[in-house]
């Protein structure tokens, strides 16, 4: 996806910081559109589908974790939340609804507008026609080009993070990574201190692929390592 191309919805009631994100958005080429709180951000979002959506919490009428919630049953847009509240169980909640990524305020701009382009590379390369873009391993298979999931034939509604995830173990099956491995190879750096988030994706994406997610068979928790694709038996 070229970035001249995207389009690049911002959900945030504070306007000096939209109009700041704004001003770096489009001086890196992107379309942007700016919506006050979560129900105008579902009006505008039906009537012109982003490319991608970051989304403050804290929000009058309906906040991030309702939009969320709502967006979800609709579509698989990637999504950055932002927020003031920097607890952990914000962030899992937060990313247990389907966010992509998670930035805490304050925030440096151009760090937001390389994680809006790592995440849009990513979609696109998930969309570009190449002869890997159809994998398929024992339970598992993954078509890049339509960016659909199945496992045992049964289609799978995955995010943009949870496919990346995915089409990253079954491309190296029985190989073992760490949770700044993925990091780099779904967001493109290894963001240290970023590494809880890869834990709630995965338990995220095994409640969706896994018969019994509390005994995964698919996705193997490597203990004092991190997690690897089981190979098929």
């Amino acid at each position: 996806m070229e970035k001249e191309h995207a389009f690049i919805l911002v959900v945030d009631d504070e306007e000096r910081l939209t109009s700041i994100i704004r001003t770096y958005l489009e001086r890196d080429g992107y379309f942007v559109e700016v919506a006050q709180n979560g129900r105008e951000a579902l009006t505008l979002a039906a009537q012109n589908p982003p490319d991608l959506i970051i989304l403050d919490i804290m929000m009058p009428e309906m906040d991030g974790y309702k939009f969320l919630e709502a967006y979800r049953q609709i579509s698989q847009t990637p999504v950055i939340c932002l927020s003031a509240r920097i607890g952990e169980d914000d962030q899992v909640k937060g990313l247990d609804l389907g966010a992509d990524d998670y930035v805490t305020k304050p925030f440096r701009p151009r760090t937001l507008v390389a994680r809006v382009h790592a995440l849009l590379r990513r979609v696109g390369m998930n969309h570009s026609h190449d002869s890997d873009a159809r994998m398929e391993v024992g339970r598992v298979t993954l078509d890049r080009d339509k960016h659909l999931a199945m496992v045992d034939g049964k289609l799978i509604k995955l995010t943009p993070t949870e496919f990346d995830l995915l089409a990253t173990f079954i491309a190296s099956p029985g190989r073992a990574f760490s949770r700044l491995d993925l990091l780099e190879e779904i967001q493109g750096s290894r963001y240290v201190g970023y590494e809880r988030t890869i834990d709630i994706h995965i338990k995220n994406l095994r409640g969706k692929i896994e018969v019994d997610p509390h005994h995964p068979e698919i996705i193997e928790t490597i203990y004092g390592v991190g997690y690897r694709f089981g190979e098929p038996k």
